[in-house]
């Protein structure tokens, strides 16, 4: 792993990462790697992490390892949820990577909670009945911040820098670290495979996906767009999004920037609070 100072196991769960991976009998990884169920990479990893403690304490390895796991949105979200959540109130200490491309993409596209409001989906189809699915994102990175854990993070593979230095960060940290990372899903989104980057600028140059992290409870924006581009400038690229863009449907995409809008601003909220907070408490006199 091109951020970690140390070897590495990995844990992965089903899914895209895994199936284009390590089609059998040939696999992509040079370093030791667990193929786990949909639902339980964050409970492999917490065993690996586990164990590793265990015979460090015996004296039967005296080296370190980082711990990562990798799930998509599906089981990270969702069906993994559970799992990943107990392994955070442990306190294991791992690296757990959502790799959230907002649909269940491996399976045949269906709906997942991490999938935008309005997108088309096969189980949340745009047409007569629904203008796609009527439900928002979960907030992921509340959820687990909630969890008290050191680092938390969301990246996109378009700013690349930020990504590295996150990543290491999420490796030095002393306990569970998440990393969600934003995959841009050509198939499921509908685009040409050359504008993958692009498309992931987009999202984040119209905070439809802010790159910030939350340190020991203290958020900071890493980026923040100087022109700030109005949120259909990323929805008319995807054909998930082809339906907002009808006469009828146009006050959806009016809707959906609102959305981002008091989301943004109430992330600006955060970081200038608990900037305040970190301040007032460097400037305390000791007890």
């Amino acid at each position: 792993m091109a951020s970690s100072d140390k070897p590495v196991v990995a844990c992965v769960a089903t899914g895209c990462l895994e199936v284009t991976t390590t089609i059998f009998p040939y696999t992509t990884w040079n370093v030791p790697y667990i193929h786990v169920a949909f639902e339980n990479a964050a409970a492999v990893a917490s065993g690996v992490e586990a164990a590793l403690r265990a015979l460090k304490k015996r004296g039967r390895y005296d080296g370190d390892v980082n711990v990562i796991a990798f799930a998509g949105d599906g089981g990270t979200y969702d069906i993994g949820l559970q799992a990943l959540s107990g392994a955070l109130e442990r306190g294991h200490k791992f690296v757990f990577v959502c790799l959230d491309n907002q649909a269940y993409m491996n399976t045949g596209i269906q709906r997942s909670g991490a999938t935008p409001r309005y997108a088309h989906t096969t189980t949340s189809p745009a047409g007569d009945v629904l203008a796609g699915k009527p439900q928002g994102r979960k907030n992921i990175m509340e959820i687990v911040a909630a969890h008290g854990i050191p680092y938390a993070a969301q990246v996109s593979p378009s700013h690349w820098k930020d990504f590295l230095l996150k990543a290491e960060k999420a490796f030095k940290a002393n306990g569970p670290a998440f990393l969600n990372v934003l995959i841009a899903c050509n198939l499921g989104w509908g685009f040409e495979p050359i504008e993958t980057l692009e498309i992931s600028r987009l999202a984040v140059e119209t905070c439809f996906w802010p790159l910030y992290e939350i340190e020991n409870g203290v958020y900071r924006i890493t980026y923040k767009p100087r022109h700030k581009l109005p949120v259909e400038e990323f929805l008319k690229r995807q054909r998930r999004f082809a339906h907002l863009f009808r006469p009828e449907n146009r006050h959806l995409i009016e809707a959906i920037q609102a959305e981002i809008d008091a989301q943004w601003e109430d992330l600006l909220r955060k970081e200038a609070m608990t900037a305040k907070k970190e301040e007032a408490k460097a400037a305390a006199p000791p007890s």
